[in-house]
């Protein structure tokens, strides 16, 4: 592949992860190592990778959670899990909670290295027809990217993407309140629904410059975005 692949290794046998970090550089990927699963998932927001590699077995967080907290922001992002378990049940949980693939340690470097490519190819052919049009901007959801006709770039933050996506696939309907808050926020309490509020308005802001476009508010229900 052309492009380099950057992804994210949580593996709490020190040893383990340094030897799978430095086998994955030789062959020209970019690895980011955490030792524990709330490091991982802050350096899952801060380094943007393509994929993740997960230890299911790791301390403060496992892989299994890890996944699940971010499978609630990012339903795109493949996942592989690392384990030393063999039950089917430890299988089947893996995939329930958002694994893409599950690897069996011990396991070869090669066999790992098919997988995530296959995984990450797979991935880019996706995101490559998720360049979208609404009124006079284009916006490029994989590079959180929004463009007024041949004006500047404008960079959005990665839940300001999210958000746009869902509202831009359900154009001209009503987006369930409820439903975005529970898959962006994890919660549709007050706060949540207060900080969407915002998000909303930011959202508003960056599209002003096309007239037609408007998000809606439909009390009692969510938002609806027409252009």
């Amino acid at each position: 592949m052309s492009e380099k692949i950057k992804l994210l290794l949580a593996e709490d046998e020190a040893a383990l992860g340094q030897i799978i970090k430095e086998s994955l550089e030789t062959r020209d990927f970019e690895v980011v190592l955490c030792d524990n699963g709330e490091k991982a998932f802050e350096k899952y927001k801060s380094e943007s990778p393509e994929l993740l590699v997960l230890d299911v077995m790791m301390p403060k967080k496992d892989g299994f959670t890890l996944a699940k907290e971010i499978r609630a922001i990012d339903d795109a992002i493949p996942i592989i899990f690392l384990t030393a378990k063999s039950q089917t049940s430890d299988v089947v949980e893996g995939f329930s909670v958002g694994g893409n693939d599950y690897l069996k340690k011990p396991f070869s470097m090669e066999e790992l290295i098919v997988r995530i490519h296959n995984l990450v190819n797979r991935s880019r052919i996706q995101k490559s027809s998720s360049v979208l049009k609404i009124g006079n901007y284009i916006f490029d959801f994989p590079k959180q990217q929004l463009q007024f006709l041949n004006e500047a770039i404008v960079q959005l933050t990665h839940r300001e993407a999210h958000l746009l996506f869902h509202l831009i696939k359900n154009k001209n309907e009503v987006l369930d309140r409820s439903l975005i808050l529970n898959k962006l926020w994890g919660t549709d309490d007050f706060f949540s629904a207060r900080s969407m509020d915002v998000f909303i308005t930011k959202l508003r802001k960056k599209l002003k410059k096309d007239e037609n476009i408007q998000i809606i508010n439909v009390r009692g229900f969510g938002y609806k975005l027409t252009d």
